[in-house]
């Protein structure tokens, strides 16, 4: 079966989004270079994405995960087209990504609602 090939870049857009031309103008140059395929989905057509994007919009996605919102760095997006697929999950925060998160904050174990002061 023939046919165009799934995009392996997606960019979640609005109208009138100036982050959104910005950033498709570096999606479009990184996926020119290295012969990448790409799409462009405006979030306003589907309520779902809407609702789940409204706030990150453009979000950037490589092989469905993922990649960047708001803005995309070429050199980020070159590597991870060329690992196969989008960079692996940082390390985890020492703070955020820890048993101290909100409604689990330290002082929250004490019986308080604020940090000491």
């Amino acid at each position: 079966m023939s046919g165009t090939p799934t995009p392996r870049v997606r960019v979640y857009t609005r109208p009138g989004c100036h982050l959104c031309e910005e950033v498709l103008a570096v999606v479009a140059a990184v996926c020119a270079e290295i012969d990448e395929h790409w799409e462009e989905i405006d979030v306003t057509t589907d309520p779902a994405l809407l609702e789940r994007y409204h706030d990150e919009i453009p979000v950037t996605l490589v092989d469905g995960a993922q990649h960047d919102f708001w803005r995309v760095d070429p050199d980020r997006l070159r590597a991870a087209l060329r690992a196969g697929g989008p960079d692996p999950a940082p390390a985890p925060h020492p703070v955020l990504d820890s048993e101290a998160r909100p409604g689990r904050w330290p002082w929250s174990r004490k019986g308080r609602s604020t940090p000491p002061r």
